[in-house]
């Protein structure tokens, strides 16, 4: 059954972020966007890629009033030792967004991207009332666009402040459409 539209499931736990164990939930993140994206484990293949892809990107989420969280079934302790190993040797290095522990499997089942004893590559984007947005779901060999996700966020965002709908292919900075055939019309014309 399909989360979007409706409130995010509720999630909390310990993560690490800045060397330290935080305890973060849902509410910590009230009012704002949320771009939360699970990933399988730490110290993988294609993981280090993608979250190192979003701690470039964090600034302009941060800019947008969008926090990241990275989320997997690892421990805390190994969030930890994964961001304190260089990207020189796989591991992450500093990350300016935190690493959810998931290690019970509760938060990936309530997101419906358990695949046995992982994570698939799930991305949810909440907005600042806890409603999902958005919801893409990669199996495990092909990584996320974070581009992609933030053009999602931007068109979401775009639409909450200026209503009707973004049409294929939107870029920021572009005109919504119409929520009428006359907006079809105008935009595919």
């Amino acid at each position: 059954m399909s989360i979007i539209g409706k409130t995010a499931p509720s999630f909390a736990g310990e993560a690490a972020h800045e060397g330290e164990i935080i305890n973060i939930s849902n509410d910590t993140y009230a009012g704002k966007w949320v771009v939360l994206f699970f990933y399988p484990l730490d110290f993988t293949f294609v993981c280090p890629t993608e979250i190192v892809a979003f701690n470039e990107s964090v600034g302009t989420f941060k800019a947008l009033n969008t926090e990241v969280i990275g989320c997997s079934v690892d421990s805390v302790h190994t969030h930890l030792a994964y961001m304190r190993t260089p990207r020189s040797q796989a591991g992450v290095g500093d990350l300016d967004f935190p690493l959810l522990s998931d290690l019970d499997k509760s938060i990936a089942a309530n997101f419906d991207v358990l695949d046995h004893d992982k994570a698939l590559r799930g991305v949810f984007i909440i907005d600042p009332d806890g409603v999902v947005q958005s919801a893409t779901v990669n199996n495990l060999a092909v990584g996320r666009n974070v581009a992609e996700v933030m053009r999602t966020l931007k068109g979401f965002q775009y639409v909450r402040e200026h209503g009707g709908t973004c049409p294929a292919n939107w870029e920021d900075g572009n005109d919504g459409m119409a929520e009428s055939l006359d907006g079809v019309k105008a935009t595919i014309n």
